[in-house]
């Protein structure tokens, strides 16, 4: 486990975080419309390898959650995408879900599928070049859910899917996400993570998954996206850190963060809010976003290769300004620039 241990480690390394690079088709291509791009291979291709070869990439970003495609696609001048990103000083990691599907039962929850014929796919992951895996839960607020069911059932599946990526020599990320969506208060966002959490690490402690060697990539306790006088940034800190402060074990190396649906300034100065706070745990507290690095410069690209250059720099203005936040260094002056 030492080598697990040292990835999770390199993960979680302080001024940097994760980019989640990691959307599926489908996903991707609600954002490439968007910006009036047509969702083909090339052109998905085209806009990570715009992002992977942003020079010097590597000082803000410690890992890249990869889809399956991504893990296999080639660059332009044919050279593999994970020896782009391994050259750039950055671990290529895999998402290895397979999305969620209605929970038998409980027609307005979910359950994340993907554990059928998962071990086999690991071992290909790890020979094509994956050092890491994430694996998403979603969890949502509504009117008589989530159900203790709801939460048994995905904490116990994301504790399978955990051991199964140590079992073949891959860090585990470990994705509980409770949605933002919904006009409930950040009181019961506080009630719903910290039940979640509590059923994942006992899930994950009856399975024997190794809490020194895998990442959590949990939401922050926010108010629900169309709540009135939705909380600052300050109780976000204060409500989170204590929340997690009853659920994670110390053993955890690292917390990545969701931006889960906040905007690219409502996500960073959250972050650096929770970083400010002078007893913020024994964790290291970064970021894995994925919208929230990509939106700004994605629409400065537009699909057009004369403007590569541009929106790498936006991007790295980005991922710059997030890591400033994950040392609590940030300041709003810095999004003028």
């Amino acid at each position: 486990m030492s080598e697990l241990e040292a990835i999770a480690r390199a993960m979680v390394a302080k001024g940097k975080g994760i980019l989640a690079a990691d959307e599926s088709t489908g996903t991707i291509e609600r954002r490439l419309k968007s910006i009036g791009v047509a969702n083909t291979e090339d052109n998905r291709r085209g806009w990570r390898q715009l992002l992977f070869t942003a020079p010097g990439i590597g000082k803000y970003i410690s890992g890249v959650i990869l889809y399956d495609e991504t893990l296999r696609q080639k660059s332009t001048d044919g050279v593999p995408l994970v020896d782009v990103l391994t050259k750039q000083g950055v671990i290529p990691g895999i998402k290895v879900d397979k999305g969620t599907k209605a929970l038998a039962g409980s027609a307005a929850e979910t359950i994340t599928e993907g554990l059928d014929g998962l071990r086999e796919r690991l071992q290909e992951y790890r020979t094509l070049g994956a050092r890491f895996t994430k694996w998403r839960a979603v969890i949502t607020i509504g009117e008589g859910i989530p159900t203790a069911y709801c939460i048994a059932a995905n904490a116990h599946a994301l504790a399978r899917y955990a051991h199964l990526s140590q079992e073949a020599r891959l860090v585990p990320m470990v994705e509980p996400e409770v949605l933002m969506d919904g006009s409930h208060s950040i009181e019961r966002c506080y009630e719903v993570t910290e039940a979640t959490l509590y059923a994942v690490f006992n899930e994950l402690y009856a399975q024997r998954v190794v809490l020194e060697a895998m990442v959590l990539k949990p939401n922050m306790v926010l108010s629900g996206s169309a709540a009135a006088n939705r909380a600052g940034a300050g109780e976000v800190a204060e409500m989170t850190v204590r929340c997690f402060k009853r659920t994670v074990p110390a053993a955890v190396p690292g917390v990545a963060f969701l931006s889960g649906g906040q905007g690219d300034e409502e996500a960073t100065v959250n972050l650096d809010a929770i970083n400010r706070l002078p007893e913020k745990g024994p964790w290291e507290l970064t970021f894995s976003y994925g919208r929230g690095l990509q939106a700004t410069p994605m629409k400065a690209w537009g699909g057009n290769l004369q403007h590569v250059t541009q929106a790498q720099q936006v991007f790295l203005h980005r991922a710059q300004v997030t890591s400033a936040a994950r040392g609590g260094a940030y300041s709003p002056a810095m999004e003028k620039k």
